[in-house]
């Protein structure tokens, strides 16, 4: 990019800026972050490099979603089904995570800005490694309330749901829980997300257009939002008009 080009994109990513800070927030965003493999493809780097990328741009989405005003963010990182991939780019993930999880719990960074660190999913399925670290991060974030950073990791909201349905049946089986008195607000409470309201927002990058089995309770609501570029390519610009495209919609409810 040349500097005339990049003082232009500056400018407009700044008015862009401005002008969505105008308008309400979505408090809760929820990312499908896709688009890591390809993009290698497309540059000619390997897979894992292309992951290793797409995890730096983490870094730069949660803060480009603090500064303006979002409070909880909740990323897609790896799904039930990406355990069908080949058993190197898996043990390559795996190490990501353990590394990702561990680095950012000592991040003075989110010390700084409080920031609580959960994952969701399936976590006792991970390598214990893995959980480790997990459990690192979570410890030490888990009293802070400046910002919330899910990371969904060995998820599937149909997996996610059955768990529910049978924390759900033992409860009743008890005596603890009345069958009649079962609604959405008890569903949710077994959820994997209980701690947390629904998203408001949900996008997702590389031009795919379809929910991949995430949060499919959650975002029975939610306000959809789908980027043609591949995930470690995603710029400020095309966080904040996603954003702005959430604005300009009318939420209805369903009435």
């Amino acid at each position: 990019m040349s500097s005339v080009t990049d003082s232009v994109y500056r400018a407009y990513v700044k008015r862009l800026e401005k002008e969505i800070k105008q308008f309400p927030i979505p408090n809760h965003v929820a990312i499908i972050m896709d688009g890591n493999r390809r993009f290698a493809d497309k540059i000619g780097i390997d897979t894992d490099t292309g992951h290793r990328k797409g995890k730096d741009k983490i870094e730069k989405v949660l803060d480009w979603a603090r500064e303006i005003g979002v409070n909880i963010l909740t990323v897609y990182a790896f799904s039930t089904e990406n355990r069908t991939r080949q058993d190197g780019e898996i043990d390559e993930l795996m190490e990501l995570f353990k590394h990702s999880f561990t680095q950012a719990a000592d991040d003075p960074r989110v010390h700084e800005n409080r920031i609580c660190m959960r994952a969701i999913g399936n976590v006792e399925s991970l390598p214990d490694e893995v959980k480790e670290a997990i459990r690192y991060a979570e410890e030490r974030t888990k009293d802070y309330d400046g910002f919330y950073f899910n990371i969904a990791v060995a998820y599937g909201s149909r997996q996610e749901l059955v768990h529910a349905i049978q924390e759900i049946a033992r409860e009743s089986a008890k005596g603890d829980l009345d069958p009649d008195t079962i609604d959405e607000k008890t569903v949710s409470s077994f959820l994997y997300t209980s701690d947390f309201p629904d998203p408001e927002l949900v996008l997702r990058t590389s031009g795919e257009v379809r929910l991949s089995n995430f949060l499919l309770w959650q975002l029975a609501y939610s306000e959809l939002y789908f980027s043609d570029v591949y995930w470690p390519e995603f710029r400020k610009v095309d966080f904040y008009r996603a954003i702005r495209s959430y604005q300009q919609r009318k939420r209805r409810f369903g009435k």
